[in-house]
């Protein structure tokens, strides 16, 4: 069977060490399952993901597809781990946006277990422009190989599936800007806002490392179908930095980093999963933490009160939302490190906090 994801080689190897990154911890992802055995009898499954592991054995971490059969069976058993088809995949994706565009059979038409493409340029009303469509945001739950996100390959049988025929939410979201984009610039710009746009979590760390590795193999296949060329470095760890902050690794029982605990971890989540989201609204912001079990950290959240934190903050608008709305008191731009800012909080929630984070 064809590799799927070399992650020793280029273009994984230059982005690997942001891949590895876990935003939450400030370290890397952890294994969170039973680690292989050639990695090395010293590696448990709270042991972080490295570099050198990876070079070391660089067959450890393979698609489910590709392990042996006794080492799927053991890890549905331990951790639960079943993986969806693509045609499922497609169905649910399918309904989704029966929803969004309020009409059927947008992207494809469901045969079985298989699908036809529709090959037509995707048509948006007035109300609803293709940006809106590439802006809606999607999040995948436990995502495991993230086969709702992307479908590079199904995960079921291992197949290959070309760019063309892709059913992923991403997929879709790209296909698109393919369609209403006529240059590079123009294309890179709506393909990040694509990337930003689409989340997952999952527990176990070699199946994390996977999902963002299928994202990333994503942007740089549909990069070199449209512009016939390797898409620049630069691009590639922009987008590996965007994949690694909204893959994030957690355990969605508890809502906190595996092994965590769960009164720190939460709100060190909520305070990730929300900087990365530009320009959320109050009711908004409620409806996210909704949706992930979070509301009862809320308050603690909206006073801002993790105290010395730096975020990685693209987009000054937010800052400037969260002040604006009194969730902080206010922001100062770091002078040694551009593009980074002190969130300042008030001072009165800080007695809120558990010490391990003051």
């Amino acid at each position: 069977m064809v590799k799927m994801i070399d992650f020793v080689g280029n273009p994984m190897r230059i982005v690997l060490p942001i891949l590895l990154q876990d935003k939450s911890t400030r370290k890397h992802i952890i294994w969170a399952t039973d680690p292989p055995d050639d990695i090395g009898e010293d590696v448990t499954d709270k042991s972080q993901i490295t570099v050198d592991q990876l070079i070391k054995a660089p067959d450890a971490i393979q698609p489910r597809i590709q392990k042996e059969l006794e080492t799927q069976q053991e890890r549905t058993k331990k951790k639960g781990e079943v993986f969806t088809p693509a045609w499922i995949c497609n169905l649910m994706n399918n309904h989704c946006d029966e929803e969004w565009f309020g009409r059927k059979n947008v992207f494809n038409v469901q045969c079985g277990y298989t699908w036809k493409i529709i090959e037509e340029p995707i048509v948006f009303s007035c109300e609803r422009k293709w940006t809106d469509y590439v802006d809606s945001r999607r999040l995948e739950i436990t995502c495991g190989e993230a086969p709702y996100l992307v479908s590079r390959y199904d995960t079921s049988t291992g197949d290959y599936i070309e760019p063309a025929n892709r059913i992923g939410i991403l997929d879709r979201k790209l296909r698109v800007v393919n369609e209403n984009t006529e240059n590079e610039e123009e294309w890179f710009k709506w393909t990040l806002r694509a990337f930003q746009s689409v989340y997952g979590y999952e527990y176990q760390g070699d199946n994390l490392l996977l999902a963002r590795g299928n994202l990333l193999l994503t942007f740089v296949e549909y990069y070199q179908n449209r512009w016939k060329c390797q898409p620049p470095e630069k691009q590639l760890r922009t987008v590996a930095n965007v994949i690694a902050w909204n893959l994030w690794q957690m355990d969605g029982l508890k809502d906190t980093v595996p092994f965590g605990n769960p009164d720190i971890d939460r709100l060190i989540h909520c305070f990730t999963l929300l900087a990365i989201m530009p320009e959320l609204c109050r009711d908004s912001i409620k409806e996210i933490l909704t949706l992930l079990n979070l509301t009862d950290y809320l308050k603690i959240f909206d006073t801002r009160s993790r105290p010395k934190f730096e975020i990685n903050n693209e987009n000054k608008k937010l800052l400037t939302a969260f002040k604006e709305s009194n969730l902080i008191d206010s922001y100062q731009e770091n002078p040694e490190k551009e593009g980074y800012y002190k969130i300042i909080r008030f001072k009165s929630a800080m007695k809120t906090l558990p010490q391990e984070l003051l």
